[in-house]
């Protein structure tokens, strides 16, 4: 991009309390924040969007034909994460807006979480925590242990060779 051209004008909507990307974005666009006005999104766009290139939405904004009308010079969608379901995939090919999301960045965190989920509830960590706070820790026996996950037979459609 050569120094006379202006940085491109990047459209952000995001929960308020979702800042961490508006520093690093700052640093090559300029940014249009949808959620900083008080005015309906609609009117916002009307008034304010009409050369956004780029648009990163945070969160599930539905992005219809409708929306899509309000950003004539748009380019590009970016989400920040995995689903696109909630976009006009249609509208956006016949436009030729191109769209990418977080892909599976986060396949890894939601295993990781799952495995803590399913630890935590064979083993009753939260009902236990329930049981120390509550004071009834005092009295021996009262607490029903969870299970062991190494103990469970996690192959139940395993069947070995030699058993065939």
């Amino acid at each position: 991009m050569s120094e006379s051209s202006e940085s491109p004008l990047v459209l952000v909507h995001r929960p308020p309390t979702l800042p961490y990307m508006d520093h690093h974005l700052s640093r090559n666009f300029r940014l249009l924040n949808a959620h900083a006005s008080p005015d309906p999104l609609t009117v916002f766009l009307a008034r304010h969007a009409s050369s956004v290139t780029a648009f990163v939405n945070i969160g599930r904004l539905k992005i219809d034909a409708e929306l899509l009308t309000h950003l004539p010079s748009l380019q590009l969608l970016v989400w920040t994460s995995v689903g696109i379901d909630h976009v006009d995939l249609a509208e956006c090919k016949r436009r030729g807006i191109a769209i990418t999301n977080a892909g599976d960045a986060f396949s890894d965190d939601v295993a990781d979480c799952a495995v803590g989920l399913l630890i935590s509830v064979l083993r009753r960590i939260p009902a236990g925590d329930r049981y120390v706070r509550s004071g009834k820790w005092a009295k021996p026996g009262e607490f029903q242990l969870g299970i062991k996950v190494s103990s469970q037979n996690h192959n139940s459609h395993y069947v070995p060779a030699a058993a065939l």
